[in-house]
């Protein structure tokens, strides 16, 4: 957990496959640890084929069995299924001349937002943001991405920084 901190969580992150992959686990992690998640994430990129957009969107029912029997992940029939339709969802966006990056970064102005919380009680789950960037998933199809999904994939890829502001990691 501390590596994953120290090393990944808040930093931005770019690019429609990666940022697939990081929502993936973060609809993953609902109602679970995240530590339960990042020690499986090896297991999930295998099932999951890294993560390729492409390949997860053609997923079919005899993929999802074939995931539904893989004890090294998590198997939730409703979460391997959100996966499916949300790469089918990108494919969408991508055709239409989208990306999924851009998408997302445009709810703050793609830029990083600053929090300044002293302490860990004051880190909200969700923000009227993520509350908006769920209600705009949704209508592009993408599943099991509420408000609070949507706010811990902000803070992990980046897009707003919650380090404390004790933390050596904290953006200046």
């Amino acid at each position: 957990m501390q590596d994953y901190h120290d090393e990944e969580w808040g930093k931005t992150l770019f690019g429609d496959q990666q940022l697939f992959g990081l929502l993936s686990l973060e609809l993953m992690q609902a109602g679970l640890s995240w530590q339960t998640v990042l020690n499986k994430r090896t297991d999930f990129n295998l099932a999951f084929e890294n993560f390729s957009i492409q390949k997860v969107s053609q997923f079919d029912e005899r993929k999802i069995s074939e995931l539904m029997e893989n004890s090294k992940i998590i198997r939730n029939q409703r979460k391997i299924s959100a996966i499916i339709t949300n790469a089918q969802a990108i494919v969408k966006m991508n055709q239409s001349g989208q990306s999924f990056d851009t998408f997302l970064w445009q709810f703050v102005n793609n830029k990083p937002l600053n929090n300044l919380w002293n302490h860990a009680e004051e880190v909200p789950a969700e923000t009227d943001i993520s509350k908006q960037l769920s209600k705009e998933l949704k209508k592009l199809g993408f599943k099991f991405v509420g408000p609070k999904i949507c706010y811990s994939l902000m803070q992990s890829m980046g897009m707003v920084d919650d380090h404390l502001t004790s933390c050596a990691f904290k953006t200046k």
